[in-house]
């Protein structure tokens, strides 16, 4: 949309306007080109411009990120309003497929390109936790633990049983560290490479998927100044429900009662510092009247009777705070970005924080007439956290324990009978020192020059540097019966150096309707890493500032180790367009690895794809109007692992052992014995890679000029020769751990995503954008000696043909409710009413071990996620959920501790679930009737421990306000935005579990409710 203003007839002359979206609202920093020439300006905070030209017949080019192009004809105007439309779709978009950008309307791999601005409205720490429920077939399991590091990847399945993580690729440098060192707000751009066609040009690290992050570039025009803070607060969003004071006296009982009744004798008249009254009724049950406990737990009154929540005692409301700055210039000969960012993040569980300093330095600067591109990525980060998790241990303190002493200064434990189970406040309050440093440098710098028009020869030189301390205080403590007058302190520190030297040669060209882009390079890689330890006992003060090595007194120890290996790699990529309707890709790497034997050294991992834009043929685009984008392709090949084997899998290994290789040469018969060596592993020069195929088949598809987009894809992975360390018979000695390939794996799967974007009454434009994927894989093959060393019976019903994970065992009926239930069913060694009847699968009429079957899959039957965004005016609010369908998850060792009194830990405290226990009076329960002896072996792995985990969660719901334009003038800022939102908000989960939460089933550290306040600024 233009308004034009008459000018008299000229050449050469001065053109102005303003730069607007579609909603009239104002453009600072739109780029306006003169085509055809080297002139350009670009809008200032106003949104205003001024540029000459030289005639009438000058062309202005208009851009804005996030916007279409628009060429605009000068003639005889000389103010020229124009109005951008924002992108309908990033078809155009280049994105970076490794060592190389592509068109994304040209790929021919399943790539997923993320909507980095939607994980931001996430306050995580780790910004791939932030990924989870948005790429199709991307499985991340997590915790809530503050720094995020918990993270478990699946792209497409299970790749190898020797580890599934991705590798990472931060502007060109590899690496499978930890992502919670990154700050999320450098990101520009992740791509996932999901199929072996779009992976397989980092070939042997590729198998799990490659996840590719660009970090920002700055933009060219003015300076950019950008700052964000944002606060949380985080909490439970419930807690598993532990048996009070009394509570856990009545369970005591009424397991006693239930075994009086079943097997003879009397319930419990006391137990513990318990004291219990109770009758006989007429019909030969029992009743409790009273309970009494004493004021004192022990004799010396130190400790007074309590009814703690020790759940509560060790949790907290949680803070978070982050707070990031960036400042980036670019000109037509170079670019800089700086940015810094602080995070403190403290736990729901009490003394757990994560704290992070990091600082970036991206710049490039052209030279040589602009052929020579140098520059920089590189990123500083010092991590510190203190970790603690004590779950477990606040299940199982008894409640009658106190948290202090009487004198409110000693701590409480346990006293006489009781289990010998830790004061959990003590554990985190004597943990609070121990933090571990951890800082790391990671970049890399790079030339890049254009030897002739279209050919690039680049060098990129790669660094990533860890270096991790901690000092360990183990202080003295008495704690009821429990003390360790001995306090100690561990100091530990190890350092991680990867080097990665890149040399690549890139040659584009457009000849016609022919484009072809050529890509060869080499690459080395070398990793080394040393660790030291050293402890000391008997520090006659505990001050932190004291206790160090050289201040103890007592005994000493220390230890150590290095190791190091090296990857060389040559590789080649040819991606070939013709008429924008066909194309083409193939891709080879040759990989070789000190890790392998001197036979299998080298692996070579080819891959090919294509493509058909189906919509660019006449007969869609001259017939049906309505498809804006339809692409059908197909990718094959081959990819590696082996950054999951230990760099000693081919070798021979040998290990001191004093006591089985010290020997007395001198006769002496006293003093230290020298020393020898025995074997641990025997070498195997044919280890070999592993090697994963996949075939992927996909179509993306777009309608309505875009409005409507998404793809879907079915694939095909297989993964042979899995490194495997089988057992061995004993006649062979020692030594006899051997690594060999053998084992084969194979998933399938299928995944779709949909999107589409519009306008409510022409003032709210929203988008809703969904996908859904789902996967089964099995073992195909394993060698014979370890085929029964993943469960099963031990004959022919072995783990082949079933998923990873799998669990085998018996399969529980419900209870016995009835006496003829008891006397009728097969035989049971101590069955009984209220106890667990399995069932009798092979039909001998005997519950034995020849009754179990594969009662346990892991994977779940589907994972989807939905986002919706709404924008009106300068109002904006973002909904996104994510969820798991039915997939069957491992309760045991909750479940034993909730359901069952003498399953585990006897004497330890118990959950609620307890209470309602099937009984005499209470036979409609389903859960086990309470009994002081696990008689009837209900400890062993059935049915009863497995529950459907599927779960939907609101992840992130949050409200935003924009300033509009007009008011940004005045404050001279191009972006002021606030903002609040809440992650987690609720969970709907199957009504058979049990449990707190299907995604932490056990117990990993809880994930919290949080609310979050934000304010964006931009100048």
């Amino acid at each position: 949309m233009l308004s034009v203003a008459l000018w008299s007839y000229g050449q050469s002359r001065t053109v102005t306007g303003t730069v607007t979206d579609d909603k009239n609202e104002l453009l600072p920093g739109a780029t306006i080109m003169v085509k055809g020439t080297s002139t350009v300006t670009s809008t200032n905070i106003k949104g205003a411009y001024s540029i000459n030209v030289s005639d009438e017949n000058a062309i202005l080019v208009v851009s804005f990120v996030g916007f279409d192009n628009l060429e605009v004809k000068v003639g005889k105007q000389s103010v020229h309003n124009i109005q951008l439309l924002q992108q309908s779709k990033t078809l155009s978009d280049v994105v970076v497929t490794g060592y190389q950008t592509q068109k994304k309307a040209d790929l021919t791999g399943a790539v997923s390109v993320v909507d980095v601005k939607e994980l931001k409205k996430m306050p995580n720490n780790n910004p791939i936790q932030a990924l989870q429920g948005r790429v199709p077939g991307m499985l991340i399991y997590t915790d809530g633990s503050p720094s995020g590091s918990n993270v478990n990847i699946l792209i497409r399945g299970i790749s190898s049983i020797n580890g599934t993580n991705p590798l990472y690729v931060i502007d060109g440098v590899a690496t499978t560290a930890g992502m919670h060192e990154l700050n999320p707000n450098d990101i520009e751009s992740i791509q996932v490479l999901k199929d072996a066609s779009s992976a397989s040009i980092y070939g042997s690290r590729a198998a799990s998927g490659v996840i590719i992050i660009t970090t920002k570039k700055a933009k060219k025009g003015e300076l950019q100044v950008n700052a964000n803070a944002r606060r949380s607060y985080s909490f439970y969003e419930s807690k598993l429900n532990v048996l009070d004071a009394e509570g856990y006296g009545k369970a005591a009982w009424q397991a006693s009662a239930n075994d009086a009744i079943a097997y003879g004798g009397s319930p419990l008249s006391s137990y513990l510092i318990y004291q219990f009254d109770w009758k006989q009724n007429a019909n030969g049950t029992y009743s409790l009247n009273k309970i009494n406990i004493p004021e004192y737990i022990d004799p010396a009154k130190t400790m007074k009777t309590a009814n703690t929540d020790w759940f509560k005692e060790i949790s907290q409301t949680g803070i978070s705070q982050n707070y990031d700055l960036s400042v980036a210039h670019g000109t037509d000969k170079g670019s800089s970005v700086f940015s810094m960012d602080y995070t403190d993040n403290q736990g729901i569980v009490k003394t757990t924080d994560f704290k992070r300093i990091s600082a970036r330095m991206n710049t490039d600067y052209k030279l040589i007439n602009d052929k020579l591109l140098i520059g920089e990525n590189f990123t500083a980060s010092t991590t510190q956290e203190v970790q603690g998790n004590t779950l477990n241990a606040a299940l199982q303190a008894l409640p009658v324990i106190p948290v202090h002493t009487v004198d409110g200064i000693g701590w409480g434990g346990p006293y006489g009978g009781m289990n010998d189970r830790q004061n959990p406040v003590r554990l985190l309050e004597d943990n609070k020192q121990n933090h571990y440093n951890y800082l790391r440098l990671f970049g890399n710098a790079f030339a890049d020059l254009e030897v002739i028009n279209g050919l690039h020869l680049r060098s990129s030189l790669g660094i990533d540097y860890g270096n991790y301390t901690m000092r360990n205080m183990q202080l003295a403590y008495v704690s009821g019966y429990l003390n360790n007058p001995i306090n100690q302190v561990t100091m530990t520190n190890s350092n991680t150096t990867k080097l990665t030297w890149t040399n690549t040669l890139d040659y584009k060209r457009i000849i016609g309707k022919h484009s072809i882009d050529v890509l060869g390079g080499f690459e080395a890689y070398k990793e080394n890493n040393l660790d030291f330890s050293a402890s000391r006992q008997g520090f006659a003060s505990e001050d932190p500032n004291y206790m160090y090595l050289n201040a103890g007194t007592g005994l000493k120890d220390n230890g150590g180790g290095a190791s190091e290996y090296r990857l060389l790699s040559y590789f080649g990529k040819v991606n070939y367009v013709y008429n924008e309707k066909y194309l083409a890709s193939a891709t080879v790497r040759y990989d070789g690895s000190s890790r392998f034997g001197t036979n299998n050294q080298f692996g070579l991992f080819p891959a090919f794809s294509v493509g058909w834009r189906i919509n660019n043929e006449d007969f869609i685009k001259n017939n049906v109007r309505f498809i804006s984008d339809l692409k059908l392709r197909y990718g094959y090949g081959k990819n590696g692992n082996q950054d999951n084997i230990p760099a000693t899998a081919s070798k021979t290994l040998y290990a001191t052992n004093y006591n089985g290789t010290s020997y007395n040469f001198s006769g002496s018969g006293s003093g230290n014995l020298p020393s020898g060596y025995q074997i641990i592993q025997r070498s195997n020069d044919d280890v070999k890679w592993e090697t994963t195929t996949q075939s992927n088949l996909g179509l993306d598809f777009g309608f309505l000029e875009q409005k409507v987009f998404g793809s879907v894809d079915v694939f095909v992975k297989k993964t042979s020769d899995m490194l495997i360390t089988p057992a061995y018979i004993a006649v062979i000695g020692e030594g006899g751990n051997r690594t060999v390939n053998g084992a084969s794996l194979e998933n399938r799967g299928f995944e779709f995503l949909i999107g589409y974007r519009g306008r409510i009454a022409s003032k709210v434009d929203f988008e809703v954008t969904g996908n859904i994927a789902t996967y089964r894989n099995k073992f195909t093959s394993l060698p014979a000696e370890v085929v029964n060393s993943y469960g099963g019976n031990g004959t022919g019903d072995n783990i082949l043909g079933h998923a990873v994970g799998s669990g085998y065992g018996y399969v529980a009926d419900g209870l016995f409710t009835t006496t003829d239930q008891v006397l009728t069913s097969a035989d049971q060694l101590g069955k009984g009413l209220g106890r667990i009847r399995y069932k009798d699968l092979n039909g001998d009429g005997v519950i034995n071990e020849k009754d179990q079957a594969w009662i346990f899959n892991p994977t779940p039957d589907y994972t989807y996620g939905v986002n919706f965004n709404f924008s009106y005016k300068g109002f904006d609010l973002t909904m996104f959920f994510q969820g798991v369908g039915n997939q069957q998850i491992n309760v045991q060792d909750i479940k034993s501790a909730t359901d069952f009194w003498s399953v585990s830990e006897t004497g330890s405290n118990k959950g609620t679930r307890l209470l309602n226990a099937w009984s005499v009076s209470n036979p409609n329960s389903t859960i086990p009737a309470l009994t002081l002896t696990d008689r009837n072996n209900e400890s062993r792995f059935s049915t009863y421990y497995i529950e459907n985990g599927r779960y939907l969660k609101l992840r992130n719901l949050q409200i935003g306000y924009s300033l509009p334009k007009n008011l940004l003038s005045k404050i001279k800022a191009s972006n002021f935005n606030v903002y609040v939102s809440g992650q987690n908000l609720f969970t709907i989960k199957s009504k058979s579990f049990s449990g707190v939460d299907p995604e932490i089933p056990s117990y990993g550290y809880p994930i919290p409710t949080m609310i979050t306040t934000g304010i964006k600024v931009a100048f």
